[in-house]
């Protein structure tokens, strides 16, 4: 069966498809050769001789109004399905495709990689519509929010969500987005190596807060294998984003994207509460010195007074240094909680940082690699079902 269906007579892009299914997604193309599309379903998929695919992409110099036409019919009938559009379409026209039923937009001019990425982020949108009652259960139909919080700066958060996203984005690629939430002094961009061209402003306007395709097009993609929306650069737009548009934003990304990583501001403002909210994970970080210690010890109780504490809490205790004078029992006896993953001091890490390359995005030999793939098999849902099992265990005896 063709996984790809494209409808058009464009020959070129017709290869170009074919070029980037072949190297490294899973499933064939099959291509009507018409810029005249079918009435409906059953019209399609006799044509195809075969039962429905996930992807149907319309090609280019099949006619707009054509393709929305098209889109509306399959969005009544077969909504499962996903619709992707090759096309320069002014962006007063996103609206129109989104309410069509047309998932993403993609450029006739995008290279064979750009189609990859975003086939891939077609397919995983199609396996999401698809769950068996079962998966829609155990997860509701959304994705994990990981929260990276510490009530102190300097102890290496954005260093750890990023490699936290990074590493994810190994278990389930294009399936995780990461979002700086420190607005007025956010370093995912640079932590990433990345030069955005739009930024959680933008993704928090009406226009995006209404529409899941607006707000795609808002994302940053990395060549990891991930999406960014980074910080705002001027600080001064920060004071414009309120908790309540930080919520709706991470309520849209968690219906689309299997993990949703953040990295937040020090402290407790309203934002990282609010984001906290919305968080199923919370990644807990702390310097081994006394001050983070004790940052994190009344954070901690604050959130307890609070009643916001996520239940699925990790805390990772940074650049573990045996010199400092601390070892992890003296750590857990002064916050009060077991540390889940100690992550040593290491040059690697501090040169990986420096130059924008998440260590976890290359093949290192390093204790503090080791430990941050630890991290991330946190959220893997093997290991998790694996806990949950332990945890039925001990229950029961």
């Amino acid at each position: 069966m063709s996984r790809f269906v494209l409808l058009s007579p464009n020959g070129d892009f017709d290869q170009k498809l074919r070029a980037a299914v072949a190297n490294g997604l899973r499933g064939s193309v099959q291509t009507i050769a018409s810029d005249i599309l079918p009435a409906g379903p059953a019209e399609l998929f006799a044509l195809l001789n075969q039962e429905q695919p996930e992807v149907l992409i319309i090609g280019p110099d099949v006619p707009y109004e054509e393709a929305l036409r098209f889109a509306k019919v399959f969005d009544v009938q077969l909504p499962g399905l996903s619709l992707v559009l090759v096309s320069d379409v002014d962006p007063s026209f996103l609206l129109h495709a989104m309410r069509a039923g047309i998932r993403d937009i993609l450029s006739p001019q995008a290279d064979a990689a750009e189609i990859r990425v975003l086939l891939e982020r077609a397919c995983q949108s199609f396996a999401t519509r698809h769950r068996t009652p079962e998966a829609q259960g155990e997860t509701n139909g959304k994705g994990l929010v990981i929260g990276v919080f510490s009530p102190k700066g300097g102890v290496g958060k954005t260093t750890l969500a990023t490699n936290i996203a990074i590493g994810l984005g190994q278990i389930a690629p294009m399936s995780v987005v990461i979002v700086d939430l420190d607005l007025q002094f956010g370093d995912v961009a640079s932590g990433l190596y990345l030069n955005p061209e739009h930024t959680v402003t933008d993704a928090v306007s009406p226009a995006a807060a209404q529409d899941s395709l607006v707000l795609k097009a808002f994302l940053t993609v990395h060549p990891a294998g991930i999406y960014a929306l980074c910080a705002p650069p001027n600080p001064v737009d920060a004071d414009h984003i309120t908790p309540e548009q930080i919520t709706r934003l991470l309520q849209q990304l968690a219906q689309e994207f299997q993990y949703v990583v953040l990295d937040t501001a020090p402290g407790m403002p309203e934002i990282g509460l609010a984001a906290m909210e919305q968080c199923t994970d919370v990644v807990w970080v702390s310097a081994m010195d006394i001050p983070s210690l004790r940052g994190l010890r009344s954070g901690l109780e604050v959130l307890r007074q609070l009643e916001i504490m996520p239940e699925s809490r990790h805390v990772v205790l940074n650049m573990a240094d045996a010199k400092s004078g601390l070892n992890v029992q003296d750590v857990e006896s002064t916050i009060g909680a077991p540390v889940d993953v100690s992550v040593p001091r290491s040059r690697a890490v501090a040169l990986s940082t420096n130059r924008g390359i998440p260590v976890l995005q290359e093949s290192k030999k390093d204790p503090a690699v080791k430990s941050l793939r630890q991290l991330v098999e946190r959220f893997n849902p093997a290991w998790r079902a694996q806990a949950q099992r332990k945890l039925h265990r001990r229950v029961v005896i």
